[in-house]
C-alpha cells in the first residue's frame, strides 16, 4: 500500500512539474478575426502558461501582448509583431478601416507598445513591425534549441467560424511589403 501511495505522490508531483513548465510557441501566424484571438488568449490568460513568440505574429495575433500577463510572455530573435488598423467589408466587398476596431485593439495592447505604435504614425491600414532590439527590451529574451525553433504549425490558427467578428487580416499584398 506504501508503495502505491507513493507512487501516486511521485506521478502527481511529476504532473504539476509539467504544468508549470506549459508553453505556447506562436510563429507564423497573420492574424485573423478579434473575437476569435480574444477568447483564445483568454483562455491562454486563465492556464497560465507561458507564451514563446518565435516567428511572425501580426494582426490580431498581437492581443497577445494585452491578454497574457507581461511576464508570461518572451521573445525569440525571430520574433516579429505586425500591427495594423482594424478592418471591415464595406457595402462593395473592398476592405474599410473601422476606427471602432481599431481603437478597441489599440487600448488592448500594453503602454510601451501603444507608445511605439503612436510613435509610428498609429494604427493604420498599413502595417507595422516591431522586431529586434526594440522588440526585445519591451519583453524578455527567451533561447531555444534548434529542435524547438524548427518550423511548427502556429500555437494560434485562425478560426474559420461563421461568428460575427472584425477581420484584421492583412492583405497579401501588405505582408509582401515586410522589410527583410
Amino acid at each position: 500500500m506504501k508503495f502505491v501511495t507513493g507512487l501516486l505522490a511521485v506521478v502527481l508531483l511529476l504532473a504539476g512539474v509539467g504544468a508549470s513548465h506549459a508553453v505556447v510557441r506562436i510563429a507564423d501566424d497573420r492574424g485573423g478575426r478579434i473575437g476569435t484571438y480574444v477568447d483564445r488568449y483568454q483562455d491562454l490568460r486563465t492556464s497560465g502558461e507561458q507564451v514563446i513568440i518565435d516567428g511572425l505574429c501580426a494582426s490580431a495575433c498581437t492581443i497577445v501582448l494585452g491578454a497574457v500577463p507581461h511576464d508570461r510572455i518572451c521573445v525569440t530573435s525571430h520574433a516579429n509583431l505586425g500591427f495594423h488598423a482594424a478592418w471591415d467589408f464595406g457595402a462593395n466587398g473592398r476592405a474599410v478601416t473601422n476606427p471602432e476596431a481599431t481603437q478597441m485593439l489599440y487600448s488592448m495592447y500594453p503602454s510601451q507598445v501603444r507608445h511605439w505604435i503612436a510613435a509610428r504614425g498609429g494604427l493604420t491600414p498599413h502595417m507595422i513591425f516591431l522586431r529586434g532590439k526594440q522588440l526585445m527590451s519591451m519583453y524578455k529574451p527567451c533561447y531555444l534549441d534548434a529542435e524547438a525553433s524548427a518550423p511548427r504549425p502556429s500555437a494560434a490558427r485562425r478560426d474559420r467560424d461563421s461568428r460575427p467578428h472584425v477581420v484584421i487580416t492583412p492583405s497579401p499584398a501588405v505582408l509582401a511589403r515586410q522589410p527583410d
